[in-house]
């Protein structure tokens, strides 16, 4: 069994505490990882406009939100002023990338684009992504080659962005293995390597904590490598024990960790990519649509 791990930072609080607890717990365990920074203005606070949105409010209640992000995260944007993540901890994010690890752009704006990107022009779209690019490259001295969207939110207009901006690969959805995405008849050029496993969040209120990482095991047995998405608000921080021991459990077992760049330039090297179409579709323990490789 192989594992790859992917980090979405979302906010400014993941930033500041959850992305050093991951550096920190990642050395010690000697696994590479593969860490997605949103730039912007943490506007957490105004996700709370999605309570209509079907099932929502179940799936707060049963991962925890307020518990797992704290009161003022769940301010920002609204009762509170939206604090820019890249302004406040660009720091952080060097830290990062001086510790070795590899690091790509998640969003700008993380709530705009989980929750407004199919009502955006298509040039409003290619500037967001665009921006989060040049901050990136600001803080960090050269241009991103990996990201990954807000809460597996894509599009055409979002990928054609991805090629523009040459990206060697991306992951943005959920699916099985490696493919290049085709949207509406049309494949676009940037590899995609979606998560292959669920998240904590999802999997948290309907499997009792002490089954998790037994989940995570036995879906890995299934394939040749996973891909694993953890936050930088859940494991990086209240989960972080839970992860701490989930890769003692993988170590033990001889799971070999593997980088998700090294993996995408060993199969653009090699060749013969397959194609599969992205759709968006209801998925289990997530609100909403999420874009998914359709096998």
């Amino acid at each position: 069994m192989k594992l790859g791990i992917k980090i979405d930072v979302d906010t400014y609080k993941g930033t500041q505490a959850g992305v050093p607890n991951f550096a920190r717990l990642l050395k010690k365990h000697c696994a590479p990882a593969t860490f997605l920074f949103s730039l912007g203005p943490d506007n957490t606070g105004k996700s709370l406009s999605r309570i209509f949105q079907k099932g929502f409010v179940k799936k707060c209640l049963r991962s925890n939100v307020a518990g797992n992000y704290g009161l003022k995260t769940l301010m920002y944007g609204s009762i509170l002023p939206a604090p820019v993540i890249s302004k406040k901890c660009p720091d952080i994010m060097r830290s990062v990338r001086d510790s070795g690890f590899e690091c790509g752009v998640h969003s700008w704006d993380h709530y705009k684009w989980q929750n407004r990107l199919f009502k955006m022009r298509d040039t409003e779209v290619e500037a967001e992504f665009m921006k989060a690019c040049a901050e990136f490259e600001k803080i960090m001295g050269f241009a991103p080659k990996t990201c990954g969207a807000p809460g597996w939110q894509i599009s055409s207009a979002a990928i054609e962005a991805e090629d523009k901006a040459e990206m060697l690969y991306a992951s943005d959805c959920r699916g099985k293995y490696p493919f290049f995405p085709k949207i509406g008849g049309r494949v676009f050029k940037t590899l995609q390597i979606p998560t292959t496993l669920p998240t904590l969040d999802e999997l948290l209120g309907r499997i009792p904590m002490e089954k998790v990482s037994d989940v995570y095991l036995k879906e890995m047995e299934k394939a040749e490598f996973s891909v694993m998405t953890v936050h930088a608000e859940l494991e990086g921080m209240k989960y972080m024990e839970w992860f701490d021991n989930f890769l003692t459990k993988v170590s033990e077992l001889k799971i070999e960790l593997f980088s998700l760049e090294a993996l995408a330039r060993n199969i653009l090297e090699k060749g013969n990519v397959p194609s599969n179409e992205i759709s968006m579709e209801p998925f289990e323990g997530r609100s909403g649509l999420l874009a998914v490789q359709k096998c």
